[in-house]
């Protein structure tokens, strides 16, 4: 759900980085005839100042629907107090009202803008996103179990400092949070970019948001297919022996395939097998070759 509004926020008023995006995206809704249903959600997730908590439950539920409706199902109570606190929006005519108060209509309005935009902005990179922030959270930690939490906080940004007990975060507001012995909850966000968020309800579950590094995997052209890209960063031979081994191939089979002498082949798969991209075994006489998850993320993009 974070990565939902925080996209929000690139679609209306796109930092440089997401300019490409928000034109394919603004591109994609208005084919769709959905416009309203971004402008809709900007009203509710303004780019610039406070946005509704509710919009981004703490407990983060895994999947994308069960986010949706723990959103809807918010309390008429927090719903008034939350919305309240906004300024309003223009061409938002009575929504807003309609959404503090918790009339079902407009909440079946809400949720059916958040669905609508999802399918048609985010589910198309929705994987590729995952697979980088994925990659910064294995990241951290690795670095967590090797250095401990302390050098994780010393490492979530340039917008950050840790100075044992406190981490400094550069915010576009004053304001404590004391954790009070609940814990900080850390969240990567692919479409965050300026600084580190947190919830505006000191009360709720402590969550700091944090921007991963990224790369725009959006561009049209932005980069050659996987296959050459494998081939320039191994050279051919050894890339297309890591590209074949997606099954246990011997030496012998790998020679004849890539046209190439076993003595070759072995000196590759020895490379390969040092980087952790392959596993090799014996069996017989035979020495059989396998890639490694590390591998086959390698070859796919992962």
């Amino acid at each position: 759900m974070w990565e939902l509004v925080l996209s929000v926020h690139q679609v209306t008023r796109p930092e440089s980085y997401f300019g490409s995006w928000s034109r394919l995206s603004r591109r994609r809704l208005a084919e769709a005839r959905l416009l309203r249903d971004a402008e809709l959600l900007a009203t509710l997730a303004p780019s610039r100042g406070y946005f509704p908590d509710f919009l981004t439950p703490a407990d983060r539920p895994a999947e994308f629907e069960a986010g949706v409706e723990t959103a809807l199902s918010t309390n008429k109570h927090r719903l008034r107090a939350e919305v309240g606190r906004l300024d309003g929006g223009r061409g938002a005519g009575p929504w807003l009202d309609d959404i503090a108060a918790g009339r079902p209509a407009a909440l079946h309005r809400l949720g059916l803008a958040m669905r609508r935009y999802h399918r048609t902005v985010m589910s198309p990179h929705v994987d590729q996103a995952a697979e980088i922030t994925g990659r910064w959270v294995a990241r951290l930690a690795h670095r967590t179990l090797t250095h401990g939490v302390d050098a994780v906080l010393s490492r979530l940004g340039p917008a950050t400092r840790w100075r044992t007990p406190v981490l400094e975060v550069d915010y576009p507001v004053r304001r404590d949070l004391h954790l009070e012995g609940r814990g900080l909850s850390l969240v990567p966000t692919f479409f965050g970019v300026n600084h580190p968020i947190t919830l505006a309800d000191p009360l709720l579950q402590p969550v700091l948001v944090y921007p991963v590094s990224r790369e725009p995997f959006w561009l049209p052209g932005g980069g050659r297919p996987q296959g050459e890209a494998l081939s320039e960063l191994l050279g051919e031979t050894r890339a297309a022996v890591l590209r074949l081994i997606d099954v246990e191939l011997t030496t012998t089979a790998l020679a004849a395939r890539t046209r190439t002498s076993p003595s070759s082949v072995s000196r590759h798969t020895a490379v390969l097998r040092r980087a952790g991209l392959i596993t090799t075994r014996r069996s017989g006489t035979s020495v059989l070759h396998l890639r490694t998850t590390m591998g086959d993320g390698l070859v796919h993009g992962g």
